[in-house]
């Protein structure tokens, strides 16, 4: 053995060691209770970055356990085309080139940036075995695999038989430069300040901080509490600039607290406001096209972008002595989640999901404990977005993804869905020409179908084996995104909860705990700490010193930090392998500093033990820790250094324990160690050594 362990030596052999021997592997036995998790799949279109390190140096730990345990342990792994991001990526590269995605027409589209994926997703699945990933390559999916998309047509087409699905004119939330419409879930909220104009309407004065709506609005509402305006309920309130009367309405979602406690009613690019006008009958107009432009306005506004548009109208509106006041306003606005400018409510068709039925399955499978949060706070988060779910708009116009099997009859204009293939007659008229919608499924809707899509699209056996699947591990942030409507859908699709519990991990965060970003300058490339420490320390720093739900601070102090504890496991092994010649290590003693080691490695490994089983990784990271820097290389080992030859058995024992202890977190270094002396060891590789009693 080499005097210091050098990291990039060994890690790149010590894999290939573990794919020979085929550990990733599960061997199902059906007497034995599988372990089983579906790897949440990273993009496909970017490399890794470090909150990906962070789920695989989680997730790692607890299948690496789990399989010591001798449980049929399955890591299922897999990458996601990531519909709009991958889209948004690729079009920022054309851009770049002076072009755009309207420079080809869809097929072409498709096929650049299926070829652009595909050199990303090797980059991607190297990245995750320079982690150490112990992951069964053999079950590999992608979400556009032929499997896969079968599995989601299918899904499609029984929601739409079942009434669940219906393609419906509703105000949704729009971004006219990514072209495509999101769900609620896709709009990240921002704080700004705005001005807030104070207008003359008549009888009645209105607050907005859009006066480029004005020309939408259809009525003017009140509270039914708010006694200031009970004479004026029933009479017109007039539009400036066009002077169009609408009718003054009274509705409880007014609050009576915001501007003058009178609201423009505009169906057409207000959510509240469409819900009102709904509940109203009232007409929706559109003066806002989906690309951003002026319609349906007086002439000299068509035309113009929105925010272009608003200046010339607050122009024209204090022309028109028709601005009463101006006030500052602090609040949130929606914001496209990619690009992180204003989001357009608009009314357009999609395809939707009635989520209320689906939510309600998925509340009960929470409340009854069928779905189990190992933190409690995530239950309740999850709780309160499925009580508020609106109907999940699935569809988006894009071309990069799965496209809709909807085909359009040209004769009655009504929707065939089939399961993927062409329908030869219209269902309704039995015309037999028919157009494909052109849009693609939200990402999230076949993303929603990963646990139970992949292992029916695996190996013959699996699904009815390791489904329902024992954890989905992932970000908070997905949360509402991912985690809600995999319960949601795998309930409906399969009758089973798509996991049977949930463990939800925090941010990295660097050293100030400022949230990671590249404006900040703070990115910690998780493949250039590998390349610097190695893998074992990168994935020892990000578990240490903070519970798995909460937020972890990470420098690369840290990462150096556990790269020394490397080399201390590896010079505590040296010590202990490499033998002084002619000493004989096989004599036993029954010392009281012997028996007092082997009393604490005792003690150690039950807490180690309950800490991951109830996911407290860092704990059980930093009791293994103790016990081999303190107690067993500090004290003990040092004591034996004058009674070698009667110690050695000791000291064998204890340090295979220790190497068993340590491998979910530090697999690499602990794999090298083992190899070294696997003769003295009870298994020819620690990846498969039974887990310590």
């Amino acid at each position: 053995m080499e005097k210091v362990y050098d990291h990039a030596r060994y890690e790149a052999d010590i894999y290939k060691l573990w794919e020979r021997s085929r550990a990733f592997a599960p061997k199902p036995d059906r007497k034995k209770s599988p372990f089983t998790i579906i790897m949440p799949p990273p993009n496909a279109n970017d490399p890794l970055h470090i909150g990906h390190a962070r789920f695989v140096a989680i997730e790692d730990a607890l299948v690496r356990y789990q399989r010591m345990r001798g449980r049929p342990t399955l890591w299922l792994p897999g990458s996601d085309h990531a519909g709009i991001e991958t889209q948004y990526v690729f079009e920022k590269r054309l851009a770049k080139e002076g072009k755009s995605r309207f420079d080809y027409d869809r097929e072409t589209l498709y096929k650049m940036i299926w070829e652009y994926v595909q050199e990303n997703t090797g980059i991607m699945e190297s990245q995750l075995k320079t982690l150490g990933a112990s992951c069964d390559w053999s079950r590999f999916r992608f979400t556009l695999d032929p499997k896969i998309v079968a599995i989601v047509y299918n899904t499609f087409k029984k929601l739409y038989d079942e009434g669940l699905v219906y393609r419906g004119e509703r105000i949704v939330n729009y971004c006219p430069r990514c072209g495509t419409a999101y769900s609620q879930l896709e709009v990240d909220s921002v704080e700004k300040d705005d001005s807030l104009y104070y207008l003359n309407y008549g009888p009645i004065s209105i607050a907005t901080t859009r006066p480029e709506t004005i020309f939408a609005d259809v009525a003017v509402a009140v509270n039914p509490k708010d006694t200031r305006y009970k004479t004026l309920v029933g009479k017109k309130a007039i539009i400036p600039l066009i002077r169009r009367e609408v009718p003054i309405i009274e509705d409880s979602l007014v609050d009576i607290r915001f501007g003058t406690g009178a609201l423009k009613i505009t169906p057409g690019h207000d959510s509240l406001d469409f819900e009102i006008g709904q509940k109203h009958k009232l007409q929706v107009i559109s003066v806002i096209d989906e690309a951003g432009e002026m319609i349906n306005t007086p002439a000299k506004y068509i035309g113009m972008k929105a925010d272009v548009a608003r200046e010339e109208i607050i122009k024209d509106l204090e022309a028109a002595n028709k601005i009463k006041r101006v006030a500052k306003l602090h609040h949130v606005v929606g914001v496209c989640y990619r690009d992180k400018r204003p989001i357009e409510p608009l009314i357009s068709k999609q395809w939707f999901i009635k989520v209320e039925p689906l939510a309600k399955v998925a509340l009960s499978a929470i409340n009854n404990k069928k779905v189990k949060f190992a933190a409690e706070r995530f239950s309740k988060i999850a709780k309160h977005w499925l009580k508020n779910l609106k109907d999940w708009n699935i569809s988006r116009q894009i071309v990069w993804g799965i496209r809709i099997p909807a085909w359009r009859c040209e004769k009655c204009l009504k929707w065939t869905v089939t399961e993927g293939l062409s329908p030869e007659k219209c269902d309704s008229c039995q015309h037999d020409i028919l157009t494909q919608d052109t849009d693609t499924f939200d990402t999230w809707f076949s993303s929603s179908q990963w646990p139970f899509a992949t292992l029916r699209a695996s190996h013959s056996g699996d699904f009815k084996y390791f489904y329902p699947t024992s954890v989905m591990e992932t970000a908070y942030d997905i949360l509402p995104f991912w985690v809600i409507r995999m319960i949601m859908l795998g309930l409906y699709a399969t009758g089973e909860v798509p996991f049977k519990e949930v463990l939800i991990h925090g941010l990295i965060r660097d050293k100030e705990g400022q949230k990671i970003s590249k404006s900040k300058g703070n990115v910690i490339d998780p493949i250039e700490m590998c390349r610097k420490y190695g893998a074992d320390a990168l994935r020892m720093g990000i578990l240490w010193g903070s519970l798995v739900e909460n937020d972890v601070s990470l420098s690369e102090d840290n990462i150096k930090g556990q790269r020394n504890f490397a080399n201390k496991i590896w010079n505590i092994a040296r010590f202990i392998l490499v033998e002084p010649t002619g000493q004989n290590s096989g004599k036993k003693r029954n010392n009281e500093k012997d028996k007092q080691i082997v009393k604490e490695l005792g003690s150690t490994v039950q807490k180690v033990t309950m800490f991951l089983d109830k996911y407290r990784l860092n704990e059980a990271a930093e009791e293994v820790y103790d016990f081999v820097w303190h107690k067993f290389a500090a004290i003990y080992l040092e004591s034996t250094k004058t009674r070698r030859i009667e110690a050695q058995k000791t000291l064998e024992y204890v340090l295979q324990e220790s190497l068993k202890l340590l491998h979910p977190f530090m697999p690499f270094v602990t794999e090298v160690i083992w190899q070294e002396g696997k003769s003295r060891f009870d298994s020819p590789t620690l990846i498969t050594a039974p887990w310590p009693k």
